[in-house]
């Protein structure tokens, strides 16, 4: 069940590309104007307040669920008809990028760099350096809403994220596709030069070996390699992690691998021993990786690269293999 309140909203903290952060009765709350429309200062709203009910990790503020002032009676996107969310409450039709136009038949060589931790996504894209065409790919596993990252905000005022993809029950990107297939589809016809998918902040996870939100990466894995593309895992290496499933490489990478198919490369740190894996792995130089990625946000499960540096080496060395695919 939804546990929603009513409440007036006290403050408006920051506007982006797709989010507003704001306080309804003084409590931090998280909005998404393409879905309830805009908001203002003392707009009557109601908030989906469950998250910080259960003392949640990644829930420390609600959500703005409707705004009774400004929020009723919205036109639906002009040409829309399929559905984001479908036969929920939040249910809005966007258009797709299967809509507009034919989509290719082949990626014609396009690298594909998948990672199975958001936290993966600046390290990728610091090896691979501006001056390139890169669009982000979004699949669902974690935080569904592609504006809810900082992250990427951040990668795409530094020119390192040209364009953001929602894919499936993803919402809030520059463009929305069905499948993951159809997402790396349109970024071939669109000419970018890489791909760099993963899921949203705050995986998914049980505990199980296939019970988290990294095993979404496997389709679009299989997608790159049935449609020629060139496809490149980033590897979770951590030696710092307490869970022993996680050390010192995931499970999340041998459950990926398991549920695709051959011709995928994991790219691996110049330093550590290469793993036995059912994928071809490379070994990478990410010399210089501290540098490249001085300025931008790592930090994952609480740790940052003075504690866990591996994890952001193994991330960067994806990128730089990514590159050495570029013209």
């Amino acid at each position: 069940m939804l546990t929603l309140r009513r409440g007036r909203v006290t403050a408006v903290t920051e506007r982006r590309r797709g989010l507003v952060r704001l306080e309804v009765d003084g409590r931090p709350c998280v909005g998404y104007p393409g879905l309830t429309g805009p908001v203002a200062l003392h707009d009557d709203v109601v908030v989906n307040t469950q998250a910080v009910a259960l003392g949640l990790g990644s829930g420390g503020f609600d959500l703005l669920y409707a705004n009774l002032t400004r929020g009723l009676d919205l036109p639906a996107e002009a040409g829309a008809h399929v559905m984001k969310l479908p036969y929920t409450p939040l249910q809005a039709a966007v258009v797709h990028a299967e809509e507009t136009a034919e989509l290719p038949s082949s990626l014609s060589g396009l690298p594909v760099v998948c990672g199975t931790l958001h936290s993966q996504v600046a390290p990728i894209c610091a090896a691979l350096g501006p001056g390139r065409r890169l669009a982000y790919v979004q699949v669902p596993g974690g935080a569904l809403p592609v504006a809810f990252s900082d992250t990427l905000a951040l990668l795409r005022r530094r020119g390192l994220v040209d364009a953001t993809i929602a894919v499936g029950a993803c919402i809030e990107g520059d463009i929305a596709c069905v499948t993951a297939a159809a997402a790396l589809a349109y970024v071939a016809r669109e000419g970018f030069d890489v791909a760099v998918c993963s899921i949203g902040p705050g995986i998914v996870g049980t505990g199980s070996p296939l019970g988290h939100g990294a095993v979404a990466i496997a389709e679009a894995l299989s997608a790159a390699v049935f449609l020629d593309g060139v496809p490149i895992l980033a590897p979770r290496v951590s030696f710092a992690d307490a869970r022993e499933r996680h050390r010192p490489l995931s499970h999340h990478v041998q459950a990926v691998l398991a549920l695709s198919p051959p011709g995928i490369t994991v790219a691996w740190p110049d330093g550590l021993d290469e793993p036995e894996l059912a994928a071809v792995v490379e070994t990478v130089d990410v010399t210089g990786w501290q540098e490249a990625c001085a300025d931008l946000p790592l930090e994952s499960m609480g740790r940052g690269p003075g504690n866990d540096p591996w994890f952001f080496a193994a991330a960067y060395a994806a990128g730089a293999l990514a590159a050495r695919r570029l013209p």
